[in-house]
């Protein structure tokens, strides 16, 4: 579907990319990894026709449609959210004008045995049946379900684009993209703004997608659970390796060892040759060797290692002073914007030491209770309650207040920073992507996502013994949410975090609290028990409910010795039993859809064969043939819908 052939990309005298060659598949389920500024975004946007190849080429044969979601757009206004993503079936659009066009003629028509009559009836079945094949019938079906997917209400669909934030905007565009169904996706960080059970559908609609994905993320989840094939960009070249994510991790050490070895032989027989050229360049006798091993050394083609990213940083937080075993706790806690109520009557209650996840879908009053704890927004009833000596540590979005704009980065971190880890400023700002002449920018011409990392690594090195810490992760990459990650599994503070990573969350946290309907529920257990939980939870609500019968026990959680419950693995597994009912589901529904298309074709040949005298005999019997195919074609669609109903019944019973 796209040939890459010795593709080269030169930025600023250096090779971004250097005659590299691959191809992306029909099905491929790539992810592009890479150290930041690898390159990802660059080949993302060269394959989506918006930047220049350079040398070499970028084959896509023109019949091959290509959707590409771009990290940061330029979002237009003027429409409500519906409107906005129904423009993703333009030629679907244009049709249905084009036929209520023909069908106002047809009415004010009363010729019908004319030619043009004729004309604009077999027009009319033509435009009938590319409207069905681009699944026109199901456009408003199509966007609604996306749209609730993506974690909009059915009262934000007529709700004008202008009046939501980025975020929700940047899900009305993965939306469009999503809709028009192309032959490539092309994803640039598609869930940096979508909440778990956003990214839950997203994944899911991915799998069952009929075409190729491309994707660019740092959720090590999604790209296990997304993606088969994970193609490396390291020092402008590509590794290509068909596997997931946590699989080419595995495959990559095993290659870099054999790369080192190779790297390691190749430096000793270079300066062998070269101490033989420097030691006998003036004898005589020798200058026929020396010529030779000159020529033998340019021929060399050097073999380049990328300076290893994982070096050992060890970050602790500072030791957090004892609070009292109460940190945080509210009562009947009442938040309203205007009429929109948020929270309503919230009670719950943190102790020392715990290590707690804000979930639930964006709009819930997660980031709302953040801020009402630290103070910074007022609440309309109840009491919130923040324990004795508690310090608290607090990571937004916004940090730009915070911090000194007239320091460097390197000076803001050196002020707070004591003790040995002085020694190691540099490496911790490069775990944080700050790296060579970065740390001696100033923090005012930082980006908002270099301002983020920057308030992290300082959070890193305060003494707090409360830390809240709101979506962290968004401007990291795996390596630095892996370093972060490990310093707070250390921290012996009490930690509430707010975020949609359950690869960073998992093992982390060990209470979850649900904002659901405007009030929280509490789940023990980490964000994989939750997961399972919310699942099943969901289909007793389905289900109303039912209680099981009297004296039925519940099976014990351990059975021969293995815990059976919160595990990510066999969350993984009830996920691949789902895919096959939902599999089952998309057959039904599009047999469902062969069938009204094939009723639709039927009812306007019924229609044209029921006008006498305007068709010549051979016309005629073939239209009639045509017509007891269309029933031979029913009898078939129905037998099939049959076969796959009883299928699916006995896979859920």
């Amino acid at each position: 579907m796209i040939s890459v052939n010795q593709l080269t990309v030169t930025f600023g005298g250096t090779d971004l990319f250097s005659n590299i060659t691959f191809l992306v598949n029909p099905r491929d389920r790539i992810g592009l990894v890479g150290k930041n500024g690898a390159g990802k975004s660059t080949l993302l946007k060269i394959f989506a026709g918006l930047q220049e190849a350079g040398s070499g080429t970028v084959t896509i044969p023109q019949d091959i449609d290509v959707g590409y979601l771009p990290q940061q757009m330029i979002h237009q206004s003027g429409k409500t959210v519906m409107e906005e993503t129904r423009t993703a079936f333009g030629r679907i659009l244009d049709l249905q004008r084009e036929t209520e066009k023909i069908n106002a003629a047809i009415a004010e028509r009363t010729d019908y045995h004319s030619e043009a009559y004729l004309n604009l009836i077999h027009r009319l079945t033509e435009l009938n049946e590319r409207y069905e094949i681009l699944g026109g019938s199901s456009v408003d079906a199509d966007v609604e379900k996306t749209l609730t997917g993506l974690g909009f209400s059915t009262s934000d669909f007529h709700r004008q684009t202008s009046e939501l934030s980025g975020g929700w905007r940047m899900r009305i565009e993965l939306a469009k993209v999503l809709l028009r169904r192309p032959h490539v996706l092309l994803l640039d960080e598609p869930t940096n703004h979508l909440d778990i059970e956003s990214i839950q559908w997203l994944e899911n609609f991915l799998k069952d997608f009929s075409g190729a994905v491309v994707l660019v993320s740092h959720d090590r989840t999604f790209l296990d659970t997304v993606t088969t094939r994970t193609v490396e960009i390291s020092l402008g070249k590509i590794y290509d390796y068909r596997a997931p994510y946590t699989q080419y991790l595995e495959l990559r050490k095993e290659f870099r060892e054999q790369q080192l070895a190779s790297y390691r032989n190749q430096q000793k027989m270079i300066q062998d040759t070269e101490a033989f050229i420097e030691r006998f360049r003036y004898k005589a006798t020798k200058a026929v060797q020396v010529q030779s091993r000159i020529k033998q050394l340019g021929k060399v083609e050097r073999i380049e290692v990328e300076d290893e990213d994982l070096s050992a940083i060890h970050v602790r937080f500072p030791a957090a002073p004892r609070s009292g075993t109460i940190v945080v706790e509210t009562r009947s806690l009442v938040k309203r914007y205007g009429e929109k109520t948020i929270l309503d009557g919230v009670d719950f209650k943190i102790h020392r030491g715990e290590k707690v996840a804000f979930a639930g879908k964006n709009g819930e009053g997660k980031s709302t209770l953040s801020k009402i704890i630290m103070g910074e927004v007022p609440y309309e009833q109840g009491t919130v309650s923040i324990g004795h000596n508690v310090r608290i540590g607090y990571f937004a979005q916004n940090q730009d207040e915070i911090m000194d704009e007239r320091l460097t980065v390197f000076q803001t971190i050196d002020q707070v920073a004591v003790g040995d880890i002085r020694a190691k400023i540099r490496d911790l700002l490069g775990a944080f992507l700050f790296r060579g002449e970065d740390v001696d920018k100033k923090v005012k011409v930082l980006s908002g996502g270099e301002r983020s990392r920057l308030a992290m690594v300082k959070l890193l090195l305060e003494p707090y013994n409360l830390l809240l810490l709101d979506e962290p992760t968004n401007h990291l990459d795996i390596r630095s949410k892996d370093i972060l990650k490990q310093a707070l599994l250390k921290y012996d503070g009490t930690l509430i975090v707010v975020s949609h990573d359950r690869d960073f969350l998992d093992g982390l946290v060990g209470k979850v609290y649900e904002f659901c309907d405007r009030n929280i529920k509490e789940h023990i257990g980490g964000i994989y028990d939750f997961l399972q939980k919310k699942k099943i939870t969901g289909l007793q609500e389905l289900d109303k409910k039912t209680p099981p019968p009297a004296g039925e026990r519940a099976k014990p959680a351990k059975e021969k010795g293995t815990k059976e419950k919160g595990t990510k693995e066999n969350y993984l597994e009830k996920k691949k039993g789902d895919r096959q009912i939902r599999k089952i589901t998309g057959q039904i529904t599009a047999m469902e859809e062969q069938i009204a298309r094939t009723e639709r074709e039927m009812e306007t040949i019924g229609h044209l064969l029921a006008v006498p005298g305007h068709m010549e005999p051979e016309e005629l019997e073939n239209m009639s043939k045509h017509y007891r195919q269309l029933q031979n074609d029913m009898t078939q669609y129905m037998e099939k819908w049959e076969q796959l109903t009883i299928e699916l019944e006995k896979i859920k019973a």
